[in-house]
């Protein structure tokens, strides 16, 4: 193998596109559901010609000998515009096309693989995806096929796409499922971060990153940021669509999707723009050491979320009136007792030294406690205990023995080991691709 044809960077001549191709076609997408935040995109003005030679018929790339053609490159940009809704300008022109040339590389590469390892997707299961992606959007599978064809994308342009990532997920799942398998003190780590990281402020985001090294330098990446972020407000385009297409962000594959961040986990940078923002507003482009991101914030808390907990209790009977003597004898034998035991474990209902009565409360969520019992329990973790606290009929201090969180979006042990199994096969993914990539022929014409 040439070693000088690896890892390339794409470098390719602007080729033309007869702007004719694009007239009529900027109506918002019919194949893709425009995010909550985003209005449907109205029919815009006819863009301004740009004067640009024809795209001639000819070979623009060569992947392990397969060729990709300019009708297949031109095809996937109408496939890029119709999907995402951005308008073509003569700003971003080189921007859609590295895009579309880049999917169609990896999707050779992809397919290439998936038939080394005899993996063959089914015609019947693309159409029903296809039939899928046209119900999300009210039509049917005829219309969504009319409508491409309207814009003049051939059909067969979508299917090769899906067939591409369908063949290629497959792929991934059958040969790194036993290692993206995660263990129950996995979820049980996870479980715990979760429940405390619920008392720190979180902002739920949609994220589009565009990553300088796949597009060309700091300066353009920035210059296209602004472009989509200007779409974007405009109204002109989904925030989900166009991060599904244009993100370099693992979250693009969810139209941007980035879930919840937490404070104290996120750039600086990008954190103090979210502090100062409302749910349903969206940044302008911020630049990092990573790149550009713009986010679009649909909500955030300030961190008091409720929180669920089993609690055992350790008391001493101590009425209202009892005499000082009784009281300061009582914590005594409590604080010999928290130093004494180590965690709930150990902990049965019984009658210890001292008259030190141990009792299962069960769960409970601290929102329905009393304050100073809520405030004292809010900050520990599994297995800590309270300081002695008094009520009127006794003196006690609770155990934590669980912790998680309340509400009907608390996440369950099958929901976060989904999460955590479907992160680590994104990431064995993308390592796999890049290793297709970086041993494979690549030429551009």
């Amino acid at each position: 193998m040439n070693k000088s044809l690896k890892k390339m960077t794409l470098k390719t001549t602007v080729l033309g596109l007869g702007t004719g191709i694009f007239i009529g076609m900027m109506a918002p997408s019919v194949m893709a559901q425009a995010a909550p935040e985003a209005q449907a995109a109205p029919q815009p003005q006819a863009q301004a010609q740009a004067q640009r030679p024809a795209l001639r018929e000819g070979i623009i790339a060569v992947v392990n000998d397969e060729l990709i053609s300019s009708y297949d490159l031109r095809q996937r940009m109408l496939l890029l515009i119709v999907t995402s809704g951005v308008q073509v300008t003569e700003q971003n022109y080189e921007a859609f096309q590295q895009q579309a040339l880049r999917s169609l590389i990896d999707e050779r590469l992809e397919l290439q693989e998936a038939k080394r390892w005899e993996l063959k997707v089914e015609e019947e299961e693309i159409t029903e995806e296809i039939t899928r992606m046209a119900a999300q959007s009210n039509l049917s599978y005829d219309q969504l096929v009319a409508e491409l064809q309207r814009a003049g994308v051939d059909p067969e342009t979508l299917r090769n796409q899906i067939r591409a990532e369908t063949g290629w997920q497959r792929l991934v799942g059958g040969r790194f499922n036993s290692k993206a398998r995660v263990g129950k003190d996995q979820v049980d780590s996870y479980m715990a971060k979760i429940t405390a990281d619920s008392q720190k402020p979180q902002y739920l985001v949609a994220e589009i990153f565009l990553d300088p090294n796949l597009a060309g330098g700091l300066a353009e990446t920035q210059a296209g940021a602004q472009q989509l972020f200007q779409q974007i407000a405009s109204g002109a385009a989904p925030f989900q669509s166009v991060a599904r297409q244009f993100s370099n962000a693992p979250s693009a594959a969810n139209g941007g999707d980035a879930g919840w961040l937490i404070s104290g986990t996120i750039d600086p940078k990008i954190e103090t723009v979210l502090q100062t923002m409302s749910g349903g507003q969206m940044t302008q482009p911020i630049t990092t050491d990573e790149g550009v991101y713009i986010y679009y914030l649909r909500e955030k808390t300030d961190g008091n979320s409720d929180s669920v907990m089993s609690l055992k209790q350790a008391a001493i009977s101590l009425g209202a009136d009892a005499p000082a003597s009784r009281v300061e004898a009582a914590q005594k034998a409590l604080e010999s007792f928290r130093n004494s035991q180590k965690g709930c474990g150990a902990l049965t209902d019984s009658t210890l030294d001292g008259n030190v009565v141990v009792t299962d409360l069960g769960e409970s969520p601290l929102s329905e406690l009393r304050d100073d019992y809520a405030a004292a329990l809010k900050p520990l973790e599994v297995g800590q205990m309270t300081a002695p606290m008094r009520n009127d009929a006794n003196m006690n201090v609770l155990v934590v023995c669980d912790k998680r969180l309340a509400g009907e979006n608390a996440p369950t042990r099958e929901q976060i080991e989904d999460r955590l199994v479907n992160q680590r096969l994104s990431m064995l993914g993308r390592r796999y691709l890049r290793d297709v990539r970086n041993q494979a022929t690549i030429e551009n014409k």
